[in-house]
C-alpha cells in the first residue's frame, strides 16, 4: 500500500479492515451491498478514528453492477468476496477501472487456485485465463477458517494481482475463444472449438494459422495463445 493510493473496498461490512485501510492510504472508497451496514460505517469510522473520518466515502451497491465511482480514480483493490461471486466481481472492477493496478482478494481458497493456475495445471481454467488477462496472478497466502466469525466451513486464500499491458487482441473476442475451449475443456481444441470457428475443419485451419497444435486442449493454451487465436482470420466456406 503506497500513501498516495486511493483503494477501493468491497464488502467492508463493519469496518474492520477499514480502520486499518485509512491511515494507509490517500482514500478508501468503501462499497457495500447492505444498506444497514454502509449507513453504519461512517460513523464507526468517525468514533473510532475521526481524524481519518474525510478521508472515506461510502457507496450503497452491488459491486458487480457498479457503474461508477465518486472522486479520484481508485488505484487499488481490496476485496473479501464470496465464493458465487468472487470471479464476476473481480473481472468486472478490473474492466471497469482500468486506473487498478493493483489487486489483493480475499476468496474461498479453491477459488484463489483456480485464479493464479498456470497453463497445465489442474485447476486452471476460465477464471485463470481471465484474470491473466488484466495482470500477473499469484496466491499471496492461506487464511484459516478459525479466524473468521462466524467460523466458515471453507478456508480461504489471498490472491494478488498486479495489473500489466493486456496481450494483443480483442478482450471480448478472446474471452468468446476461452468461453468455448473450456465448455469442452475434456475434448481437443479442435472439437471443442467447432461450434466457434463453424466446424471442425474450420477451427482446425484457424488453429493451424495461430500456430497451435489443434490436438491441444484448452488448458495448454496461455492468455496470450488464446489471444492469437482469437486474431486469426475465419476460413471461407
Amino acid at each position: 500500500m503506497r500513501p498516495d493510493d486511493v483503494v477501493l473496498e468491497v464488502g467492508p461490512g463493519l469496518g474492520s479492515l477499514t480502520l486499518g485501510l485509512l491511515p494507509a492510504a490517500e482514500r478508501v472508497v468503501a462499497v457495500e451491498i447492505d444498506p444497514r451496514l454502509a449507513g453504519l460505517l461512517p460513523g464507526t469510522v468517525a468514533e473510532r478514528r475521526p481524524d481519518l473520518a474525510d478521508r472515506l466515502d461510502v457507496v450503497t451497491a452491488d459491486a458487480l453492477r457498479l457503474p461508477e465511482l465518486p472522486g479520484p480514480p481508485p488505484t487499488a483493490l481490496v476485496a473479501n468476496l464470496p465464493y458465487n461471486v468472487a470471479v464476476p466481481v473481480l473481472l468486472h472492477l478490473l474492466d471497469l477501472l482500468p486506473t487498478l493496478d493493483r489487486a489483493l482478494i480475499l476468496v474461498q481458497a479453491e477459488v484463489a487456485e483456480r485464479l493464479a493456475a498456470h497453463p497445465g495445471d489442474k485447476a486452471y481454467g476460465v477464471p485463470s485465463v481471465k484474470a491473466a488477462w488484466y495482470g500477473e496472478v499469484r496466491r499471496a497466502g492461506n487464511v484459516g477458517r478459525r479466524v473468521f466469525w462466524p467460523e466458515p466451513n471453507v478456508d480461504s486464500g489471498l490472491v494478488s494481482l498486479v495489473r500489466r499491458p493486456p496481450p494483443p487482441g480483442d478482450r471480448a473476442a478472446t474471452f468468446a475463444v476461452v468461453d468455448a475451449a473450456f465448455g469442452m475443456r475434456r475434448k481437443s481444441l479442435r472439437a471443442a472449438l467447432a461450434r466457434w470457428a463453424g466446424s471442425p475443419a474450420a477451427a482446425e485451419a484457424r488453429l493451424r494459422a495461430a500456430g497451435i497444435d489443434p490436438a491441444a486442449r484448452g488448458e495448454q493454451l496461455s492468455v496470450t495463445d488464446f489471444a492469437r487465436l482469437a486474431a486469426t482470420e475465419p476460413v471461407a466456406p
